[in-house]
């Protein structure tokens, strides 16, 4: 599956003064199916190892960390070969063997030709005593497939060549329009797993049954997680993580309007309150790459960062199909898009994975007395403020507040309906599964 992460991986390769790089982000989103392909079709050859699986690994780190002798090493624990000057070495599982993370600085500065990628979820890092390589590796973040991922990997490259190619000066062809919207709404089902992503193509010719096996694809993938969590935090703290992290789709329910609430802490765990006895826990699941936390700030005014309270935001899923399978709602509901309150957080679960696969690193919303906008992007120096629509109905009155309180250049809302730019009222009007095109046009 081609994956928008490729591009990013061809440009380290080609520095002049690359340092070590780390993939990272949640288990699951394909961070070593393509190192493998990168390794495969873009160096003479690649060398693998996993620090989860062999724990002997762990003894080549031991004595000490001179490069040249962990290559030696290594060659002989491969049984091959290594070309520092022409060769890929994927470091995979890292975090596992913290040593072998704080080589990476020795890596870069004694061996500097070698092309060297450690892929992991940094689930544990904190907790050793080993130094972290600041200042001497770089990040390249994965995420699940976004949706033009998502047409690629199910093999719809009709759609996504005319996403690719399109202009968008103008509304969107009915036929095109309609048959997106019907792809968007299966990959609020499917989202973007790459191993869930193919189990719905290998069999998406008999829709029920493709579905069938994405639910059960989703749910051992949950049950992979929870493992994790007990794996990295400890039996007591892992409960708590897996109780917070259920009760995220659980707090949906709140909000009549179907817009994603401000999360609250009172009743997750018991005799546990407060934001701060539970930051820990969603830390945690922010550097296992599991959620996705979004600020609320409380002005319309740059810097975003300087409105904001530490114990008040939004919490989203990190991929749409999972947060349907925890919610435990069939994908007939979500197909028919009929699901209550739900529909809005979805849409706004969407919009906020798209954004964050296309670079956005932090993501704000906005809330003044009774008004509330679900997004807001700076954009050259610009704040543009994004309302969502899980449907067709888009009255927008908070996104009309906030245009009246700081005149915005333009205000956008993301719905069902087809593409509409109305310049004359400042009003972009985005069919959502053009979420990661923000903004199309100014």
């Amino acid at each position: 599956m081609e994956r928008n992460v490729w591009n990013k991986l061809k440009a380290w390769q080609a520095k002049g003064n690359r340092k070590p790089l780390i993939l990272k982000g949640a288990r699951q989103v394909g961070k070593t199916y393509i190192l493998k392909a990168f390794g495969q079709e873009c160096f003479s050859r690649f060398h693998y190892v996993n620090f989860e699986k062999d724990e002997q690994l762990k003894k080549i780190f031991e004595n000490d960390l001179e490069p040249k002798r962990i290559v030696q090493e290594l060659c002989f624990y491969l049984d091959t070969s290594i070309d520092t000057g022409n060769d890929l070495l994927i470091f995979d599982e890292i975090q596992n063997c913290p040593r072998a993370l704080t080589s990476l600085k020795y890596f870069q500065e004694e061996l500097p030709n070698l092309a060297l990628c450690g892929a992991g979820s940094l689930l544990g890092i904190h907790l050793s005593d080993e130094s972290f390589p600041v200042g001497k590796v770089e990040y390249c973040r994965m995420f699940p497939m976004s949706f033009d991922e998502f047409l690629r990997g199910v093999g719809d490259d009709k759609s996504f060549n005319f996403l690719s190619n399109q202009q968008f000066s103008d509304s969107i062809p009915e036929v095109v329009h309609t048959h997106l919207w019907n792809q968007l709404k299966i990959y609020f089902v499917v989202g973007g797993l790459p191993e869930v992503v193919q189990a719905y193509a290998d069999s998406k010719d008999d829709l029920f049954i493709a579905l069938k096996l994405v639910r059960k694809k989703q749910e051992d993938l949950i049950s992979t997680y929870h493992a994790d969590m007990a794996k990295h935090s400890g039996k007591q703290n892992a409960m708590q993580i897996e109780r917070l992290w259920r009760n995220i789709p659980a707090q949906l329910a709140r909000e009549q309007d179907g817009s994603a609430p401000k999360f609250k802490f009172k009743g997750i765990i018991s005799g546990i309150k407060g934001f701060s006895r539970l930051s820990g826990t969603i830390d945690w699941l922010k550097t296992a790459g599991l959620i996705i936390q979004t600020y609320i700030v409380n002005s319309g005014e740059l810097p975003f960062s300087a409105h904001i309270k530490d114990n008040l935001f939004k919490l989203y899923f990190f991929d749409t199909g999972m947060l349907g399978a925890m919610s435990n709602l069939p994908p007939k509901t979500i197909l028919d898009y009929d699901y209550g309150s739900y529909k809005g957080y979805f849409a706004e679960n969407f919009v906020a994975q798209e954004f964050l696969c296309a670079g956005e690193s932090e993501i704000y919303s906005w809330r003044e007395r009774k008004a509330e906008v679900e997004f807001l992007r700076e954009i050259e120096g610009e704040v543009l403020p994004i309302e969502i629509k899980s449907g067709w109905v888009t009255q927008a009155k908070s996104l009309k507040v906030f245009a009246d309180r700081y005149n915005p250049e333009y205000r956008t809302i993301l719905s069902a309906n087809n593409l509409h730019i109305d310049k004359d009222s400042k009003i972009h009007r985005y069919p959502l599964y053009l979420a990661s095109r923000f903004p199309i046009q100014r």
